[in-house]
């Protein structure tokens, strides 16, 4: 695998998002296998999604393995020192937003290489960032936080349309990678620290409306 800076935010990515599984899956109890697999899930989830949507088959980690074997490595890290992570604050969090601010920018940057509409390849950027947590959200028996009031995705989007929009103006790479991390990663730091929600519509049941 070439060693150039989108590679390396990619294994970033990687190494981000399954260490966001693996503490998923052990606050819920699940056994060593439970652990590897959501860990890898997580961290897979979003680019394999990609992959398929742009017909890029054999989907990344296929084709190349080095990510297997580093998701793998990272799990049984995730495992040993499960205890130190922990001494992080909101270590859950902390992980899972830096996975989106990555896997933002390489799903945007493949966009652009497979020279799509700006649109898609904004949809692109936020998919590739969000769906591993979906999966895993999913698998843990949770509502996945993407389809919650909270905002998640949104920020993907802002990112990922920053991201556009700087491409087209010209910016030099390294500069839209730093501007695009930032935008997601945040707008998901003050998003959470003040409680910031979009706004949710609610039916009631019928039996709410009968106990009214």
């Amino acid at each position: 695998m070439e060693l150039s800076l989108f590679n390396i935010l990619d294994v970033l990515g990687t190494i981000a998002f399954a260490i966001s599984g693996a503490l998923a899956a052990m606050e819920r109890r699940l056994d060593i296998f439970g652990v590897f697999i959501i860990a890898f899930v997580t961290a897979i989830g979003g680019g394999t999604l990609r992959d398929t949507l742009i017909g890029y088959t054999p989907v990344t980690w296929m084709e190349n393995t080095i990510y297997v074997y580093l998701i793998g490595f990272v799990t049984i890290l995730a495992i040993i020192f499960r205890d130190k992570i922990n001494y992080l604050k909101k270590s859950l969090f902390l992980f899972d937003t830096i996975g989106l601010g990555i896997f933002t920018i390489t799903g945007v940057e493949i966009g652009i290489q497979n020279n799509l509409a700006p649109i898609i390849t904004i949809a692109l950027g936020a998919m590739t960032a969000t769906f591993g947590g979906v999966i895993r959200d999913i698998l843990c028996n949770e509502i996945p936080v993407i389809f919650r009031k909270e905002i998640y995705a949104t920020a993907c989007l802002l990112g990922a349309l920053a991201f556009v929009v700087l491409h087209d103006l010209g910016v030099e790479r390294d500069i839209i990678y730093l501007v695009t991390s930032i935008i997601v990663i945040g707008i998901r730091l003050v998003v959470v620290k003040y409680h910031l929600v979009l706004p949710y519509f609610y039916i009631p049941s019928e039996n709410e409306e009968k106990a009214d």
